[in-house]
């Protein structure tokens, strides 16, 4: 490989690794070395290039790097990632342009590295570049241009910058050869994740989005069928008396699944800020709130509600609004599946360390095989009985989940056709008071 300094912009051939064995010094094999095993165990895009950027910058001239995924098919390009000795940053995180009048296509369509030695000349001869404008305000004066292929397709770019002119030469681009398997094989395992991470949060914003815009309309449904049932326009035959129950209940039904796929997209979208109170009357603030909330159900089925409490009035640290969507998941799931004028008894302790809730109620209980499902995402048992009821099998999921960022544990316990009950316990407080620095 031979550089052709007369040309401004040159497309070159990466070496292979292998080649490389004895090309380097002792102590530029140690660096190499440490660069490779740095990045393989780095556990997200940033962290390995920060790890790249603070290296490189020792070992050759960077002033700047960056890092461009291919979008919209390979037509686009976007940047990912920027770090810079330097401020402000004009070309930042998140520009994007068309690839095919570029030449970085050619980068792409070859696999060539790209030298440009002057970027002031360059900007002449492409004076329609706009990213090479915003690098000039930058002070960047040199570009290398490495392209990321992965198992037969072309990834992304890796861009290193320089504020001096003809910055990069033959020694520069072996060096990066002798990291480019290590450290793309790194890049895409990140860059999936970080594509999932972002997929997850998308799903989990429409489902809040689209629960939240059913919530009020099927609320309003509900409101206006019971004042229709109260007579509120005039006296009903005990056949649209009937007919309007059933609409009340499918409504209710809903607002139940909207409820608990609401609860997910809040557990598990991202954008969750847990704040714990100290102070919380747990019993007026949490349980009483709940056990409002499915009277109405429970007076229906002729179910018995019993608040056991020691002592009676309890002060805990928690996250009022998650502990009452707890609360009422268990509340709701107990109601749900007891026998018609069962029991439900609720029982809460606390002392020094812990805050400990169970909810019981008599019904059909589950089986000891069947208990290694009660806390996954959407999964039901599927015992005839219990499956004759309807729903999501998000409510204990997302009191698992509840439980968990409080610190917590939550167990399963029953005797199968009798009873079941789910107890938790949380630490008090929640969050620990910070050591000294003498302990």
């Amino acid at each position: 490989m031979v550089l052709e300094s007369t040309k401004n912009v040159e497309y070159l051939d990466i070496p292979e690794a292998e080649a490389l064995v004895d090309y380097f010094s002792p102590e530029e094999q140690e660096i190499l070395e440490t660069v490779n095993k740095s990045v393989a165990t780095a556990d997200s895009l940033d962290a390995i290039m920060d790890f790249l950027f603070s290296t490189v910058c020792g070992i050759s001239p960077c002033d700047r790097i960056s890092l461009a995924f291919l979008v919209e098919n390979g037509e686009w390009i976007m940047s990912h990632y920027v770090r810079t000795l330097y401020e402000p940053l004009y070309l930042s995180k998140g520009y994007t342009e068309e690839i095919h009048e570029s030449s970085l296509n050619t980068v792409v369509s070859s696999g060539k590295l790209r030298i440009i030695r002057d970027l002031e000349k360059y900007l002449k001869e492409h004076p329609k570049s706009n990213s090479t404008r915003l690098l000039l305000k930058e002070g960047i004066r040199s570009s290398m241009a490495v392209p990321l292929f992965i198992e037969g397709k072309y990834l992304g770019i890796l861009f290193r910058n320089s504020r001096k002119p003809n910055a990069y030469g033959e020694h520069h681009i072996r060096m990066h050869a002798a990291i480019a398997e290590r450290f793309t094989q790194a890049i895409e395992k990140a860059y999936i994740i970080e594509e999932l991470r972002a997929a997850n949060r998308a799903y989990f914003e429409m489902l809040g989005f689209v629960s939240h815009e059913l919530k009020n309309p099927v609320a309003s449904i509900v409101t206006e069928a019971k004042l229709l049932m109260e007579g509120y326009l005039g006296d009903l035959n005990q056949k649209q008396f009937e007919r309007i129950r059933r609409i009340t209940k499918k409504g209710e039904y809903l607002l139940d699944l909207i409820r608990e796929y609401l609860d997910l997209a809040r557990l598990e979208g991202g954008d969750l800020k847990v704040e714990f109170r100290p102070g919380i009357s747990f019993i007026s603030d949490i349980v009483d709130p709940a056990i409002e909330m499915v009277h109405h159900q429970a007076e229906e089925l002729k179910m018995i509600i019993v608040i056991e409490s020691n002592p009676e009035k309890i002060i805990v640290e928690c996250s009022p609004g998650l502990m009452k969507t707890a609360i009422l998941n268990l509340m709701s799931n107990a109601v749900k599946y007891s026998y018609d004028g069962g029991e439900i008894r609720i029982k809460i302790s606390l002392d020094e360390k812990s805050l400990r809730v169970s909810v019981m109620n008599e019904g059909p209980g589950f089986t000891e095989e069947d208990k290694k499902l009660l806390f996954r995402k959407f999964s039901r048992l599927r015992t005839p009985i219990l499956w004759k009821q309807k729903g999501t099998g998000l409510g204990l999921y997302n009191t698992w989940r509840i439980i968990q960022l409080h610190n917590g544990r939550i167990h399963a316990n029953s005797e199968s056709g009798r009873w079941a009950e789910f107890s938790f316990e949380i630490p008090q407080p929640v969050t620990p008071e910070p050591k000294g620095k003498d302990e």
